[in-house]
């Protein structure tokens, strides 16, 4: 199970954006660089772009997350897409190489259903394969709520994962009084442990 600390400490090691304040200004960036950071990343000199599709029928649609490899003089593999998973809602999405592993998270509604819950999956990626070597999620106590946004981030030199949202309910751990609407859940050594995330709300 997922430990969970209410503590500065855990906010402090995620970025500044982690913990609600923007690196930048909106009048810095725009909207389309902002979102092009999140679903585009390099890693082991190849690029990899995080994007979904919308299939239909069935209706309402299903939305199927997708990861493409493009191929380039720097990277070593062929191009290559693979499905990370499907969504019966628009999936938030971001992917992340840092200078230990490549990463990738999406939002996904496993039903149809208005009461069933959005979770967040954080997913470390086999570059040369694009395989799962790891999947972690984020999701509410006993599907009582759902998580949003699926950002992700980094620390200590890489090593460590930070990803981060919104959510209703509350997380495994959570005090049953909380009534905080924004997460941060930090995975030490992600890329090279199964270690359990640690959760701060605010």
């Amino acid at each position: 199970m997922n430990v969970f600390k209410r503590v500065v400490w855990v906010c402090a090691a995620a970025s500044l954006a982690a913990c609600g304040g923007p690196e930048e200004s909106p009048s810095q960036v725009s909207l389309g660089e902002q979102e092009s950071a999140l679903t585009t990343t390099s890693f082991g000199g190849c690029t990899f772009t995080i994007s979904y599709t919308t299939v239909a029928p069935p209706f309402p649609p299903v939305y199927v997350v997708k990861l493409t490899r493009q191929a380039s003089g720097t990277c070593p593999y062929p191009a290559a897409t693979v499905d990370l998973g499907q969504s019966y809602n628009t999936p938030d999405l971001n992917v992340l190489g840092t200078a230990v592993g490549l990463s990738a998270s999406f939002s996904t509604k496993g039903g149809l259903s208005g009461s069933s819950p959005t979770v967040c999956s954080v997913r470390h990626i086999d570059p040369a394969t694009l395989a799962t070597i790891r999947d972690a999620f984020v999701g509410a106590n006993f599907g009582r709520g759902s998580v949003y946004g699926c950002r992700l981030d980094q620390t200590d030199a890489g090593t460590t994962l930070v990803a981060y949202g919104t959510k209703t309910g509350l997380l495994p751990g959570e005090p049953t009084t909380s009534t905080h609407s924004n997460w941060v859940a930090t995975y030490y050594n992600f890329f090279t442990s199964t270690t359990p995330g640690v959760y701060y709300t605010y």
